[in-house]
């Protein structure tokens, strides 16, 4: 860090891997001062598979992302996940950083050692340029690679009152802290019941959904059925489809959908809330689900 940022605390739940403070010039009306502030981190994360093919081990360099650092092996495994490369915990066999000479090891690249049972297009993942933190699907060689992964079938639940929709985003802005200490960062929270099981944040909307849905799979668990994923900007495509893949039957947004979030969740019978802030939502598709 430089000047005297170090100084400066972080917010509780905030990782000093995901903020970095910097000496800025702060104008307010006329007058000018220096200060400490914090900022999010956004540095590239580059995904490599390893695997088996006819009795010969194979590493091929799937993607590279613009992502905050921090819980990198989650964000691997929801990444691929979100392919449709992997379906289960049982298809993985490690996430590891990349070594490198003296036992070092770096940070900046994850491999991800496939089961052997895996079988994938490596044609279709291929990406003709580097992922933004902002961009999910682009990048792709082929337009025809844009299409919907199924997932398992939602199931009919959870039923939700106003009440609960109305308190999903104190559950996800209570465990915000490198929001708090930034305010430039997305997050994204698997809510069961009243309470946000897992919170993942990144300057990356769809970034910090693959950190919520890997960290399960790196558990060697499923993803609750009964659950709702809440994300802190707007509900895209890429959104809906994690959410779909995943096996998660609600997504509330705090900003709007798409319209292809909306027809992808209708088409698959799942629960789109956008807007949810401030005492009210709106119901894009799945109202069954909320009990009015």
């Amino acid at each position: 860090m430089t000047g005297t940022a170090a100084a400066v605390p972080l917010a509780p739940s905030a990782s000093a891997a995901s903020v970095t403070g910097r000496r800025v010039v702060k104008v307010r009306g006329g007058a000018a001062s220096t200060a400490d502030d914090w900022l999010a981190v956004e540095e590239p994360l580059e995904i490599r598979l390893r695997f088996q093919r006819r009795g010969q081990e194979h590493v091929q360099r799937l993607a590279v992302t613009m992502r905050t650092p921090g819980h990198d092996a989650e964000f691997a495994a929801g990444f691929l996940a979100g392919e449709g490369v992997i379906r289960s915990p049982s298809d993985l066999v490690s996430v590891t950083p990349a070594p490198l000479q003296g036992r070092q090891t770096d940070p900046n690249i994850v491999v991800v050692q496939l089961a052997d049972h895996v079988a994938f297009d490596a044609s279709r993942l291929e990406r003709s340029v580097y992922t933004t933190s902002s961009c999910g699907v682009c990048g792709k060689a082929s337009l025809d690679a844009v299409g919907v992964i199924a997932g398992p079938p939602l199931p009919d639940g959870p039923m939700l009152s106003a009440n609960d929709v109305h308190a999903l985003p104190d559950l996800l802005r209570q465990r915000q802290g490198a929001f708090e200490q930034t305010g430039g960062i997305h997050a994204a929270a698997l809510v069961v019941g009243e309470r946000a099981v897992v919170v993942r944040e990144d300057v990356g909307r769809h970034n910090a959904v693959d950190k919520v849905i890997g960290s399960f799979l790196l558990a060697g668990a499923s993803v609750p059925s009964a659950s709702v994923l809440v994300v802190s900007g707007r509900a895209s495509f890429e959104l809906a489809q994690k959410a779909l893949v995943a096996g998660v039957p609600v997504l509330a947004a705090v900003g709007a959908p798409s319209s292809l979030a909306v027809d992808l969740a209708e088409e698959h019978g799942m629960t789109l809330f956008g807007f949810v802030r401030d005492g009210r939502f709106n119901v894009y598709a799945g109202a069954e689900r909320l009990g009015l």
